[in-house]
C-alpha cells in the first residue's frame, strides 16, 4: 500500500476530560476548529498526549469516533493509535478505526513483554495491521516509553515486505537521527516518516521529512510553521531562532514536572479548556502555573501564538 505523504504538522491531541475524570467529547469539535485555524493538517488520537493507556478500550473508541467525525468536518487527517497490552484489543480498535473512516491507525508494539528483535516487532505489528488490511498502518516508534529498542533500519526493511498496509513511522526517538534519515530515504523515500520530537523539528527537516507529530503543535503551531517556512526558503538564521523558542517552550513545560498537565494549562489560557489529567499524571499547583506563565511570557509565546 502507498499513501500520499503527510505535509505539515499533526497535533498529538490531548485528552478531553471533565473535572471528575470522565470523558468530555463535547469539546472535540471546537478543538478541531482550533487546530484547523492554526494550519494543522492532522491529529493523532489516543497517543501519549491523549493519555490513551489511561483510557478503557470503549473510551478510546468513543474518543476516536468524535475525532474522526470532527476531523472530517474541518478537513484534516485523523490517525488513531490502537496500542494496547492485549493484541486482541489492538485488533478490535483497529477494526473500529476502519469502520469509522479514520485516515490511518498506529500501534506502539508490545508493552510489557518486549520485542527483542526486528522480526518479533514486525510480527506483533503485522497481526494488528491485518485487522484493518485496507487502512494505512503506522508504527509508533517511541522506545523510551514502549521499551522496544529495535534497529529501525531492520524494522522498515522487514515491515515493508511483511505488512501490506504498512505506510510509515511516527518516529519519536530523539537518540536516533541516523535511523530517522535511513527510514526517510529507504526505498526512494517510499514511506511516510513523521518526526516525533517538537524541539528538534529543524534537524528533522534536514533529513527530508515533510511532516511531524507533536504535543505542542496543538497550541504552538504558529512557531513551528515559521520554522518550516524559513527552512523551505533557505533562511536558516530565522529558522534557528524559532526553533530556539520551541526549545525554551518545551523546557518550560517539562520543568513543571507534569508536562501534559502544563500543556493543557496552556490550551486553557488560549481559550480551550480540555479539563484535568488522569492519575498517575497530576495537575499543577498555582505556583507552578504562575511560574510557567512567566516563562512563556519571557519568550513572547502569547504574542506568537495567542
Amino acid at each position: 500500500m502507498r499513501v500520499e505523504k503527510t505535509r505539515g504538522l499533526v497535533a498529538a491531541a490531548f485528552s478531553t476530560l471533565r473535572n471528575d475524570g470522565s470523558l468530555n467529547l463535547t469539546v472535540i469539535p471546537e478543538y478541531a476548529d482550533f487546530l484547523k485555524s492554526r494550519n494543522v493538517v492532522g491529529v493523532f488520537v489516543n497517543g501519549s498526549s491523549g493519555e490513551g493507556f489511561s483510557l478503557a478500550t470503549e473510551e478510546r473508541m468513543d474518543v476516536a469516533d468524535a475525532w474522526v467525525e470532527a476531523s472530517r468536518r474541518v478537513g484534516i487527517k485523523a490517525i488513531v493509535h490502537v496500542g494496547h497490552t492485549s493484541a486482541a484489543e489492538e485488533r478490535r480498535m483497529a477494526v473500529h478505526a476502519r469502520e469509522i473512516g479514520a485516515s490511518g491507525f498506529a500501534s506502539i508494539g508490545p508493552i510489557y513483554y518486549k520485542a527483542k528483535a526486528a522480526d518479533r516487532l514486525v510480527g506483533w505489528c503485522a497481526q494488528t495491521a491485518a485487522a484493518a488490511p485496507d487502512l494505512p498502518y503506522y508504527y509508533y516508534n517511541i522506545p523510551r516509553m514502549s521499551g522496544n529498542v529495535v534497529n529501525m533500519a531492520e524494522f522498515i526493511a522487514l515491515a515493508g515486505t511483511k505488512i501490506p498496509n504498512f505506510v510509515g513511522i511516527k518516529f519519536s526517538d530523539p537518540n536516533d537521527f541516523p535511523g530517522l534519515l535511513f527510514c526517510q530515504r529507504f526505498d526512494n523515500s517510499r514511506f511516510d516518516i513523521m518526526h516525533g520530537q517538537d524541539e528538534s523539528l529543524l534537524s528533522a527537516l534536514a533529513t527530508g521529512v515533510t511532516s511531524a507529530i507533536g504535543s505542542t503543535y496543538s497550541f504552538a503551531a504558529p512557531i513551528y510553521n515559521k520554522i518550516i517556512a524559513h527552512f523551505n526558503s533557505g533562511d536558516m538564521d530565522e529558522a534557528r531562532e524559532y526553533q530556539l523558542v520551541s526549545v525554551k517552550l518545551v523546557a518550560a513545560l517539562a520543568g513543571t514536572g507534569d508536562f501534559f498537565s502544563a500543556c493543557k494549562a496552556v490550551m486553557r489560557w488560549l481559550g480551550l479548556d480540555l479539563g484535568p489529567v488522569r492519575p498517575p499524571l497530576g495537575d499543577l499547583s498555582g505556583a507552578a502555573l504562575a511560574g510557567l506563565k512567566e516563562q512563556l511570557e519571557a519568550i513572547k509565546f502569547f504574542e506568537l501564538c495567542g
